[in-house]
Order: C-alpha cells, then sequence, then structure tokens
C-alpha cells in the first residue's frame, strides 16, 4: 500500500481528534475539581504492539510513561474483548499511586488492532496523609499500589476490586466517579476507532498508524541533525527529599551524534530516603518532552518521536529509583528538574533556541479534613503555576504551568463550592522574574483560609536554590511556603506535612522565571 500525503494528515488528525474527544468525555463526566476543573489527566490511542501512536495535548510527564504502563498491561494481563486493565505500579510503568491508568483493547474481528488509555491523578488513593502525596520514606506509606489487573471484566465493572479500593481511601464515592469518568472516555475512544474503521478498511487505518510513527521519526531525526555534533554537559539540584536537608545533584551529559541523541543521567546521585526519587518512565518523559518541543512543526506525538533518543541511567539513583523507594514526588518535582538540566546542556549547543529556567516546581499542595456541612472526608489536591524562563526571543510568561505539568488553575468559585476553603489572596508575584534583556515571568501568590481543622501537605521546589537565568540574565526569586496564624507568619521548609485549625491560612508565592540577557 502505497502512502497517500492527504490521507497520512487526515489520519493524524482524526488519531488526535479521538484522543481529544476521550479527554472531552473525562473531564466533563469527573467528580473531582482535579479532573474536572484542573484537567490532571491524559489520553491516548496505542497501536497493537502498545506504541503510542497519538496522545491529546494533555500532561507533558504521562508522554514517555504512558505507553509503558500499556505494554505493562499487555504483558501481564491476557485482555479479551470488553475487559479494561488498571494499574498505578511506577515500578510496572507508572508515575506515582495517585496516577492510575486504565486500558482497553480495540478489537476489530476478534483481532486487537489499537488500545486505548487514559491516565488520570485522583485526589486520593490512601497512605498516610490525605491526597497520598506525603513525606515519605517507603512506596507503602504512599497508597494503595494496584499491579495490572482486570477492573472490567467483558463490559462489566467487577465490583469486588472497586469495592477493594473505595474501603482503602479517604473519599470512597469521589473515587468511584472518576473511575467510571475514565470507563467512559476509553469506551469513547473504542467508538470512535471502531467507526473510523468502518470508514476506511482496518488495513488501512492500521497501516497509517504505522506510517505516521515512522514520519515522526524522520522529523525528530531531522531536528537532531541540526544541532551540531558533540557532548554538553549540566547539573542543577534538588533541594532536599522532604527528611534530610541536602542538595541532591542530577547531572546529564547529552551526546548528538548526526541525527541521534544520547542523554545519560549515570552521575545522578543516588535514590533518596524521601519521596522526591524518580522511576525511569518520568525520567523518559521529561527527556522526551523536551526533545519534542524542539520539533516546530504540527506533527504528532507519538513513538516515532522518541525512537532516536537513548537514555542512559545508573540503577538506584534518584532518576531511576528502585522499588521500594517512595516516588510521589518524583513525578511532579524532580521531572521539572530533569527538564531543567537538559534543557541547560543543549542551551550550549542552540542557544537561541533554549529559554532560561522556569520555576522549576508545581508547588503541590493537598489538604484533607471532614466537612462539617456533609460530615464526610474530604480531599483536596492541586498544583500552582509560576514564571516561566525568557529566551533569546522573548520575555518569559507569568503565572502559568510550565514543562512537565500542562493543568489548568481551579478556580476560587469551584474550590470554595466544593470545600471548607477559601482563597483570601490570588495574584501575580511581581518582580519575581529574573531581570535580563530579556525578563523571566513572574510567579503567583496563592493564599488559603482553613474553614475547619485540616491536614496539610506541601511539596515544593526552588525555595533555596533559585531558577537560573541564561548568558548573563539574573536568577528568578524562589519560591515562598507562609504559614500564618492570627498575626504570626512562619517561613515554611520547601516540603512539610502540618495540622491547621480553622482561621489558620497558607500563603504559596511561588518562584519567577530565569531573565535572558544576550548571546
Amino acid at each position: 500500500m502505497e502512502v497517500n500525503p492527504i490521507l497520512l494528515e487526515v489520519f493524524k488528525n482524526r488519531f488526535s481528534a479521538i484522543a481529544e474527544e476521550m479527554g472531552a468525555t473525562l473531564q466533563r463526566t469527573a467528580f473531582s475539581a482535579n479532573i474536572k476543573e484542573r484537567k490532571d489527566f491524559s489520553c491516548a490511542i496505542f497501536n497493537s504492539k502498545g506504541d503510542m501512536i497519538a496522545q491529546a495535548a494533555h500532561i507533558p510527564v504521562h508522554l514517555g510513561s504512558m505507553p509503558m504502563s500499556v505494554k505493562s498491561a499487555i504483558e501481564s494481563v491476557d485482555m479479551e474483548d470488553g475487559d479494561m486493565v488498571i494499574l498505578n505500579d511506577p515500578y510496572k510503568g507508572g508515575t506515582h499511586l495517585p496516577d492510575i491508568t486504565l486500558i482497553a483493547p480495540v478489537f476489530v474481528d476478534g483481532e486487537v488492532l489499537f488500545y486505548v488509555a487514559n491516565r488520570a491523578h485522583h485526589a486520593d488513593i490512601g497512605g498516610i496523609s490525605s491526597g497520598s502525596m506525603p513525606i515519605s520514606t517507603s512506596i507503602f506509606q504512599e497508597g494503595i499500589n494496584i499491579p495490572p489487573l482486570k477492573l472490567v471484566k467483558k463490559g462489566k465493572i467487577d465490583e469486588e476490586i472497586l469495592y477493594f479500593i473505595k474501603n482503602n481511601v479517604r473519599t470512597p464515592e469521589e473515587r468511584e466517579g472518576d473511575f467510571k469518568s475514565q470507563i467512559s472516555a476509553n469506551l469513547t475512544g473504542i467508538k470512535r476507532l471502531k467507526e473510523l474503521i468502518e470508514s476506511y478498511s482496518p488495513e488501512e487505518v492500521v497501516f497509517y498508524g504505522e506510517r505516521l510513527l515512522e514520519y515522526s521519526e524522520k522529523m525528530m531525526k531531522s531536528v537532531i541533525k541540526g544541532i551540531p555534533d558533540g557532548v554538553y554537559e549540566a547539573y542543577d539540584f534538588m533541594e532536599d527529599d522532604g527528611i534530610e536537608r541536602k542538595d541532591i545533584k542530577i547531572h546529564v551529559e547529552v551526546e548528538i551524534k548526526d541525527d541521534k541523541a544520547i542523554v545519560d543521567f549515570s552521575k545522578t546521585d543516588s535514590q533518596t530516603e524521601g519521596s522526591i526519587n524518580a522511576v525511569f518512565s518520568i525520567t523518559a518523559s521529561a527527556v522526551y518532552y523536551v526533545f519534542r518541543s524542539l520539533i516546530e512543526k504540527d506533527i504528532p506525538t507519538n513513538a516515532g518521536c522518541f525512537n532516536p533518543i537513548q537514555i542512559k541511567t545508573k540503577k538506584g539513583t534518584v532518576v531511576d529509583a528502585v522499588f521500594p523507594a517512595p516516588v510521589s514526588a518524583g513525578n511532579v518535582e524532580t521531572s521539572q528538574r530533569i527538564v531543567d538540566v537538559v534543557l541547560k546542556a543543549l542551551s550550549k549547543a542552540i542557544p537561541d533556541k533554549i529559554p532560561s529556567a522556569s520555576q522549576g516546581t508545581m508547588n503541590n499542595i493537598t489538604i484533607g479534613g471532614i466537612d462539617p456541612q456533609t460530615e464526610k472526608t474530604f480531599t483536596y489536591y492541586e498544583t500552582i503555576g509560576g514564571g516561566m524562563g525568557a529566551s533569546f526571543h522573548d520575555d518569559g510568561e507569568s503565572a502559568i504551568q510550565s514543562h512537565m505539568t500542562n493543568t489548568m488553575n481551579t478556580p476560587v468559585e469551584a474550590l470554595e463550592f466544593q470545600y471548607p476553603l477559601m482563597i483570601t489572596r490570588y495574584g501575580i508575584r511581581k518582580g519575581s522574574g529574573g531581570n535580563g534583556k530579556r525578563k523571566g515571568g513572574d510567579g503567583i501568590v496563592r493564599e488559603f483560609l482553613f474553614l475547619v481543622d485540616s491536614e496539610v501537605t506541601v511539596i515544593s521546589e526552588r525555595r533555596k536554590i533559585p531558577p537560573y537565568g541564561l548568558f548573563g540574565g539574573e536568577n528568578g526569586e524562589v519560591g515562598k511556603n507562609i504559614f500564618i496564624r492570627g498575626d504570626e507568619e512562619t517561613v515554611m521548609e520547601g516540603k512539610f506535612h502540618k495540622k491547621v485549625k480553622a482561621g489558620d491560612r497558607i500563603r504559596i508565592e511561588t518562584p519567577g522565571g530565569g531573565g535572558f540577557e544576550k548571546l
């Protein structure tokens, strides 16, 4: 079968549109604010081998990790028509335990032609603290670790598995609602793929799925070939792991050889006692994100993009942790620093294309307690944007999510309607971006007032080591976490867990982006 370039473009958009519609279904039917409002989820389509064909424009940190979950499910479970496999195990392709993936095969005439999958961050999945983002020292403290198993069997939910999960979380009704939304999203994907197959033929749809992989690989090779050959080195630090107050180095050497890139993290520090450890799938996602961002043309984001990139790590390091290391913060914080060091290395090769450091953190806050109106447990999770790094061409954007997170903010109205919380301050943190010919973006100030006694966990970075500027640009301002009781303000560590009383406040001031002076 010969490739028709017009049909190739048609299929590129059809596959992407199906993934986007899956996301719309998930968002509109979800129960939790984290999924409904913040859009903390991703949807994608895979071929019969588990290679990603298309991903909706959702969460970058899921870019390289969700395919590993799909392949793990294929290897572990014999899926039949109507089945859906659930998993969140970080050591089987997951990221951290709150990110739960649901995978479904697409059967045509008794044969699996595709898989559809979605991953959503659940606001609680058990563990030692509300929101399942604890200051932990073992993965067993972070929540239920679900291996690949069938949540849906031949079109029917396995109520025993669902009951078991619900019995181990703080918000069972919300979890059930979000699970059913994920099921609905996959059903949407299956339906639309079957309609696409009926419009053409199974052979043609599969054929163009494979050609899209080849096309993306060709485009990525072209971009890498445009980078001067050489070895480019950089390092940066995580400030602490929540347990010990010491810096943890992330080191990278990026070797460009013709149309291939070798990204080597072997000199990175060992995994830590605290939860900033990243599993390999997170590191892969961060590296893929950086290189995918270098492609200026509108191409499908799929497995073909990643074939020219080889990633090397050393097992037992903070970028390739081994079981049972805690990993809840590796997904959200270490992923950001991996991006920072890879960009910093590439800035030495292609300085006009690489920005200064963005805020370098997701400023995670999880809150839990008892809502007196419903007498039920509530859990709430959000990340907060900050400043984006400036570049050769532009100032950095202010008050925005950057790099490995692509979520929205939770609107104040939605948060205050659903939870016993109030936002008493929300705005841009003026002057926090680094100065330069191009100025770094400013961060955010967001202040929470607790209307009931609650427990709070904050996981954040760039509270001591600022986001770097490039080529003479100044660093961005570090962030601050401030606990307020009455008139007394206390500056907290970057990572802390605290019991708060009704009337207490916590103010998060997020970092600014680095400035960019000149080449």
